[in-house]
């Protein structure tokens, strides 16, 4: 018999609390996550920082569906993760749900 476990979806804030194009830095089960408000309304989720400077990814902003490290411009999919430098590895990008106004989170066990 083969078990699975999903891992559990945490409410972090509501939307309104996150400005349009910026974002909010949160701690969930001790990962950084940076979590940004698109204009029309979604929520993005990736790592708190960046992997070139460890730059705090969450003081940036959001173009398109690009999240914008504060330090040295880097662009990283708010989706997927990847970065638009070839010399710097992606980042983790998480599944986020918005219900009810409520940001939900989810974020796999370490």
């Amino acid at each position: 018999m083969t078990t699975t476990t999903t891992a559990p979806r945490i409410a972090l804030c509501t939307l309104d609390e996150i400005a349009v194009g910026l974002g909010r830095a949160f701690d969930v089960g001790g990962r950084e996550i940076a979590v940004f408000r698109t204009r029309d309304g979604r929520a993005l989720a990736v790592d708190g920082k960046c992997p070139h400077k460890g730059g705090p990814l969450a003081d940036g902003m959001l173009i398109g569906e690009q999240v914008v490290c504060p330090l040295h411009a880097f662009r990283f999919d708010g989706t997927s993760g990847a970065c638009d430098q070839e010399s710097v590895c992606a980042i983790e990008a998480y599944p986020v749900e918005v219900r009810d106004g409520t940001v939900y989170i989810t974020v796999p066990s370490a």
